[in-house]
């Protein structure tokens, strides 16, 4: 049983590391925009959080990466991410045992605080 659980978590994570950038990227958007918040800001969370820059995040958009090439070529990913935590989806973002799942969560718990309203500087760690 215990075997069965940890193939079928394999089997997931296998397939959020394939998803597409280009294919999260508008929903994040619609995510933010629905709560009143801005492209640019999403991007800015992004570029703090990655080191893309405007055109390196459209470029990623544009393409074909998926998540797992999208944070392998990021220009430079914040040292500040180990201050990230809180939960997503049920799950502690600190805890994540997995390097580049962490770095999913992170990612998505910085656009989950970006909908909910929090203030950029705070999001940022500032």
């Amino acid at each position: 049983m215990a075997n069965d659980n940890a193939t079928r978590a394999a089997a997931r994570q296998d397939k959020v590391f394939a998803l597409r950038f280009a294919s999260l990227y508008p929903l994040y958007l619609k995510k933010v925009a629905a709560k009143g918040r801005t492209r640019a800001e999403l991007d800015r969370v992004l570029a703090w959080l990655t080191g893309y820059d405007a055109a390196g995040l459209q470029r990623q958009c544009d393409g074909d990466l998926d998540l797992a090439a999208f944070f392998a070529h990021a220009p430079a990913f914040t040292p500040a991410a180990d201050r990230i935590t809180g939960t997503v989806c049920g799950v502690r973002v600190e805890t994540v045992g997995h390097p580049l799942m962490r770095k999913i969560r992170q990612m998505d718990k910085l656009v989950d605080e970006l909908a909910q309203g929090r203030p950029l500087e705070k999001i940022l760690r500032d």
